[in-house]
């Protein structure tokens, strides 16, 4: 396991002391996981990944090695709810909704 993180550092940890979280090509969505695993008390940033040629190969967001089970559930349910409502959102164009229903009485 990686070292615990010093709390009186305020949350500064060496770039050697972290692991890949996950791999993106956005970094918009980057920059989002990374503020929503702050928000969660989970150091992270976001490093530009260069590949032997020099070229970008993505974007990694990393954590400390002690936090990445929880950083992996912390990001999977970010998803789930981002796609709940993309779902939800969705389904709301194709409602044909009838405004007269309401003032009818039963």
């Amino acid at each position: 396991m990686g070292k615990p993180i010093d709390k009186n550092k305020k949350g500064q940890v060496k770039l050697k002391d972290l692991v890949v979280l996950t791999l993106l090509n956005d970094l918009d969505q980057a920059r989002e996981y990374e503020t929503h695993l702050r928000l969660n008390d989970i150091p992270a940033i976001v490093k530009t990944q260069v590949g032997p040629d020099g070229e970008d190969t993505g974007i990694a967001i990393m954590v400390p090695e002690d936090c990445l089970d929880e950083a992996h559930v912390v990001i999977e349910s970010q998803d789930a709810y981002d796609d709940f409502y993309d779902y939800a959102l969705e389904d709301e164009d194709e409602i044909d909704f009838d405004p007269d229903y309401l003032d009818e009485e039963f």
